[in-house]
């Protein structure tokens, strides 16, 4: 049961010196969703009937990638996420765990090391019984895997970007290495980097926002923006939302049975 939309209101920390989007354009960027279809299907709700109260703008969506693994319904996800990019303008990156997911194909022992981050979880989402699921070897499911998992949905999966830039801002899905500008960037660091990216203090040529690692809330430094909530063990699903050069922040939170929208800025 869906509680009504309401707002709460509190302010995202600002630099002084203002990042801006371009004019006239305003962005939502998601955060990790990792299987969580129903946090995901009420924060797609809330960003709608925000973007229609926010008035006229060139409008894009961005998820920051890990869509799939850890939470129940990762088909769910990849499916809605589908539907939503032929309804309006979303961007999608690609996160550590669709190329995990994505390898799994390929390489045996990358499926052996998926199944425990998560891969489990996604692989019984796409319809395989439990007890099929238990009884298969691991080279049996390496097999069939192909049959479990709609080709339509691993194209999809494949055709995620890297990185992408929209004024003072560049989204990726886990950093950069602080070592490197934007250009040089190596698609590994651009998914899996966490702590040299994490610890550096100085300024980088854009704004970094970013998923991957988990915060409680929001996590604004400045130079780099986390978007992780933990959806998929916290019940809060996160999108900054940026225009001109203001922040703020759309949140789907579990209470309970119940899911709400909370608007924070």
């Amino acid at each position: 049961m869906f509680e009504t939309l309401r707002n709460l209101f509190r302010p995202l920390p600002t630099p002084a010196c203002s990042p801006q989007v371009p004019a006239g354009e305003r962005y939502y960027i998601v955060g990790d969703i990792h299987g969580r279809l129903d946090l995901f299907d009420a924060l797609i709700g809330g960003i709608e009937a925000d973007d229609a109260a926010a008035g006229p703008a060139q409008t894009t969506v961005v998820l920051l990638g890990d869509l799939v693994d850890r939470g129940p319904d990762s088909a769910g996800v990849v499916r809605r996420a589908r539907e939503w990019c032929e309804q309006r303008r979303v961007r999608i990156l690609i996160g550590n765990h669709e190329e995990m997911f994505l390898q799994s194909f390929e390489d045996i022992e990358v499926l052996r090391h998926f199944l425990k981050h998560g891969g489990r979880e996604t692989i019984l989402s796409f319809g395989i019984k439990r007890k099929r699921f238990n009884e298969l070897t691991m080279k049996e499911l390496f097999r069939q895997l192909p049959q479990i998992v709609p080709e339509a949905d691993r194209t999809f999966l494949a055709g995620f970007e890297d990185m992408l830039i929209a004024g003072d801002y560049a989204f990726v899905h886990a950093g950069i290495d602080p070592e490197l500008p934007l250009a040089e960037q190596k698609r590994a660091d651009l998914l899996w980097i966490r702590e040299r990216f994490l610890r550096h203090r100085g300024p980088f040529e854009k704004v970094i926002v970013h998923g991957h690692t988990i915060f409680d809330k929001v996590e604004a430094r400045g130079h780099r923006i986390g978007v992780d909530t933990g959806a998929f063990r916290s019940g809060v699903l996160s999108a900054l939302v940026l225009e001109g050069e203001t922040r703020r922040v759309i949140q789907s939170v579990q209470t309970g049975s119940e899911i709400r929208i909370r608007n924070e800025g």
